[in-house]
């Protein structure tokens, strides 16, 4: 995967940015634990209200790729209280990893997950 001016090419297909990101914050939401995607500070709250139901959010979600070619995740995410975090963390590895392989056909090099916040549930 190389990343150019309008996206990223893999064999000759370009993919827009935000399909990549797309892709990446639906997996790490399918992840038991996980409460949400994205930053927790404020601005990224409103936001999200705003958009609640029309898009996929992408906050909080880097692609950086290496002269080697390598594809490395930084994804922040917001954990259920009552879960290993550990295992959370574990487990958004996993289904990014899977989910870029399945779908985009990439391998990924690295996933930094950084856990922001705790949501509690009543």
């Amino acid at each position: 995967m190389i990343k150019t001016d309008q996206g990223y090419s893999i064999d000759g297909i370009t993919i827009a940015p935000g399909v990549v990101e797309t892709v990446i914050s639906l997996a790490a939401a399918e992840v038991e634990g996980v409460a949400s995607v994205g930053s927790a500070d404020a601005f990224s709250a409103i936001i999200a209200a705003f958009n609640a139901g029309k898009s996929i959010p992408t906050n909080g979600i880097e692609v950086d790729i290496d002269e080697q070619e390598n594809v490395h995740i930084s994804i922040d995410i917001r954990a259920r209280y009552g879960f290993r975090l550990v295992d959370i963390a574990d487990g958004v590895r996993t289904a990014i990893a899977d989910a870029l392989k399945g779908q985009i056909g990439v391998d990924v090099a690295s996933v930094d997950v950084h856990i922001e916040a705790l949501t509690f549930e009543e």
